[in-house]
């Protein structure tokens, strides 16, 4: 978001609905948005012109300006190369050569469903075949939305995979989530990224609790550990 610019407005431009942005990006009140926070935009091809329409005091710009103008290039350069440290999840301990290589996918952020052991890489036979990985659980575990987006099946009627829900994102990603204990959510709601949408459970016929969880692009399933960081 840049300075004067409101969710209204930019709900408008996209012809998409306020209320609605607000509850996929996880804001509570619209009026408090600062500038320079990253939307997610369902749909979007490409950024648009979105006019100001509240006036941003001297202040505000004179700030902007001297946070802009005190970065050297040789600090430039430093923020550009350092990675700020984050808690890594023990489902993402794999090579050190995967973990540095995590790849863009058109403005999406994915993060880890639930923390646990990656107990079925990608490819390797599993509960769930092959097109995902599987995580270990807790019984009831929360697992939530890897990214924003709209819930296109949540039930148990496709064989094998028990309480089942698939997130569609921007750009035709898609997140499936099997074995659930309980879905948190119906078809057809829009979550967004970090809120819960299933508890863990077992896969049918296995006793011990596991997530198998899926990232695609269109229909093609793709490794997720590659998308995550």
């Amino acid at each position: 978001m840049q300075p004067g610019q409101t969710l209204y407005r930019i709900g408008q431009t996209y012809k998409l609905d306020a209320d609605y942005l607000a509850r996929i990006n996880g804001i509570r009140d619209p009026s408090r948005l600062k500038a320079g926070k990253r939307l997610f935009i369902p749909g979007a091809r490409g950024a648009k012109y979105v006019p100001p329409t509240v006036a941003t005091s001297r202040r505000d710009r004179v700030a902007e300006s001297k946070n802009t103008s005190a970065r050297s290039p040789s600090t430039a350069n430093r923020s550009k190369t350092r990675k700020p440290a984050s808690p890594v999840p023990s489902a993402a301990k794999v090579s050190s050569a995967k973990k540095n290589n995590v790849l863009k996918t058109s403005g999406i952020h994915f993060i880890w469903p639930v923390r646990g052991k990656l107990v079925k890489s990608f490819g390797q036979q599993g509960y769930g075949g092959r097109k995902g990985v599987e995580i270990e659980v807790r019984q009831g575990q929360k697992i939530v939305a890897a990214a924003a987006g709209r819930v296109t099946y949540s039930g148990n009627g496709i064989k094998g995979y028990g309480n089942l829900i698939i997130l569609k994102h921007a750009n035709d990603y898609f997140t499936v989530y099997g074995f659930n204990q309980k879905n948190l959510v119906d078809t057809g709601v829009y979550v967004s990224k970090g809120e819960r949408i299933a508890l863990g459970g077992s896969p049918p016929g296995y006793k011990g609790a596991r997530l198998h969880f899926e990232i695609r692009r269109g229909k093609d399933a793709i490794d997720p550990v590659r998308y995550l960081p």
